[in-house]
């Protein structure tokens, strides 16, 4: 988020962050939004640990539209989106992945590459769709794994990749450059 609201404010980003909205109460992005005079509320996540259930996902379509926003940005937000919430949004929700997507959807993404051996991994930015990890890949950036990395230190380099990535995707699709058919995203050149 921090990111994000940093490559708005100089220009890079054609936009503004509306809203910061957290299912974590006491999350460092409320108070990282805060300290940028970005409005930042709390919803209590429900009763289910890994999806929103129906009240709470309607209490975050209304503070979305209400605060009149053109795209959704995940950042760290570990519930499943589905129905009611990508019906009100329809692709304009997107989220980072800490992996290149299809390899290693899910939780931890970092470990399993490391675990699984790979020589390079990094992060993806995609739509959000009914699956886990499966929306249209928007765009991606490779990170190497090295002999010597541990989870913190292949996670922090994955990291640093986000950062630049998903504020320029972002960009790219506010400003028309990236066009999904199908499966597929498309740069166009904007000259």
């Amino acid at each position: 988020m921090v990111a994000i609201a940093e490559a708005c404010r100089a220009g890079r980003l054609p936009g503004e962050v509306a809203i910061v909205l957290s299912d974590a109460d006491g999350a460092g992005i409320l108070t990282r939004a805060t300290e940028r005079g970005i409005r930042a509320e709390h919803i209590a996540p429900g009763k289910f640990r890994t999806k929103l259930d129906e009240a709470v996902e309607q209490a975050y379509i209304a503070a979305l539209q209400q605060a009149q926003v053109d795209l959704i940005v995940l950042a760290g937000f570990m519930r499943i989106l589905k129905g009611n919430f990508l019906r009100a949004f329809p692709e304009r929700v997107v989220n980072i992945h800490p992996a290149l997507l299809p390899s290693f959807p899910g939780l931890e993404a970092w470990k399993q590459a490391l675990d699984y051996g790979v020589k390079v991994t990094g992060c993806t930015v995609h739509f959000v769709d009914q699956g886990i990890d499966t929306g249209p890949i928007l765009a991606q950036q490779t990170v190497p794994v090295l002999d010597d990395d541990t989870p913190a230190t292949l996670l922090e380099r994955i990291q640093q990749a986000e950062r630049v990535l998903y504020p320029a995707t972002i960009a790219a699709l506010l400003r028309g450059e990236i066009q999904v058919q199908g499966r597929r995203a498309l740069r166009r050149s904007m000259k």
